[in-house]
């Protein structure tokens, strides 16, 4: 699987400035495809499934606290860490920065762009122009390739419309964001040394590392754990919170187009074990693939069930959550035990 490449111009004229010949990459994954952009620049072309799986991305998260408006079901490792395990396992820089004054954050971006490299953005979402849901999540990525007076211009993913604008009132709002997940105008850099490392040599560790690493969660509401838990609490939900048909409704959407809650990541999972069966097959990748194909549909038919915002339909939901859990603790099994 190839991500698309579109070029752009450049364009440098008072006060405004877009990257020269800047990559596109086309992605369903907000830090994928911030990431990717940042690193087709680069000259490096990987596949989104590829770059989720050498990031170790595959992951639950059940997370609820008092201050959040809803409970939070992600499919996925924190953030950040997607982006930090693909560059020490290709052996790249990465350069990532937070400052606590919106005025800093802007100039330093700014001096990059105008020194023609794109940069990532971790950000909230909710403040967005072009964002029609209106929701707050403050671990959204987005890569910035430009400016001018007055906006910003945006990689951001697939499902958004993939180059974007926003006001910069917006985009310092969005950076600067407070709340679950957020970070202080995080921004970040990856740059190539002489030599990236062969896809041959990591595909092995990284996929252990990740089955390993969801085997063991450190508490009882992430990995194959988190997922139990998830159908034991989401049953409560209607009882719990008057606007529960409105949120579930969002949360279905992200499910399939965002990953929030596991679908979309469990798709993308599934095509980076048949890439890796193409360039180191044995068995055990072939037998964790062919169960994740399984898993990802079990994935969507819990989104569609979400859909319908109904206490019978979360019900039915929760019953295919329970069986999840043991089938991906399986597949994982599977999976940690590849050669490396």
């Amino acid at each position: 699987m190839r991500s698309n490449t579109r070029l752009i111009r450049n364009v440098s004229l008072k006060n405004k400035m877009i990257i020269q010949n800047i990559k596109i990459f086309s992605g369903q994954h907000c830090e994928t495809t911030a990431t990717g952009t940042l690193l087709k620049n680069i000259g490096i072309n990987l596949s989104e499934p590829m770059l989720f799986g050498l990031g170790q991305g595959l992951g639950f998260v059940y997370w609820e606290m008092k201050k959040m408006d809803f409970p939070f079901l992600g499919g996925r490792i924190k953030p950040e860490l997607i982006t930090q395990n693909i560059s020490k396992n290709l052996n790249l820089e990465l350069k990532a920065l937070e400052t606590s004054s919106p005025k800093k954050a802007w100039k330093n971006v700014k001096t990059l762009i105008d020194k023609n490299i794109p940069v990532g953005l971790k950000l909230d979402c909710y403040y967005l122009d072009y964002f029609k849901e209106k929701f707050h999540f403050a671990a959204h990525y987005v890569a910035i390739f430009g400016y001018d007076e007055d906006s910003a211009y945006l990689v951001d993913t697939t499902p958004t419309g993939s180059q974007a604008k926003t006001s910069l009132k917006s985009l310092a709002l969005a950076r600067s964001a407070k709340g679950p997940m957020s970070s202080k105008n995080l921004y970040y850099t990856i740059s190539k040394p002489s030599k990236v490392a062969e896809l041959k040599e990591v595909i092995g560790k990284v996929i252990g590392k990740n089955a390993k690493d969801y085997l063991n969660p450190p508490i009882k509401n992430i990995g194959y754990k988190g997922i139990e838990k998830a159908g034991v609490e989401i049953p409560k939900w209607f009882k719990k919170n008057k606007n529960a048909p409105e949120f579930i409704k969002v949360m279905a959407m992200l499910m399939e187009k965002a990953g929030t809650g596991g679908a979309l990541f469990r798709n993308i999972y599934r095509d980076f074990l048949k890439e890796c069966l193409a360039i180191t097959p044995s068995k055990e990748l072939e037998e964790g693939h062919k169960r994740f194909v399984e898993i990802a549909e079990m994935w969507t038919t819990v989104a569609k069930s979400f859909e319908k915002a109904e206490e019978k339909s979360l019900i039915e939901a929760c019953n295919v959550l329970f069986e999840l859990s043991q089938k991906e603790k399986k597949a994982m099994e599977i999976l940690a035990k590849i050669k490396t």
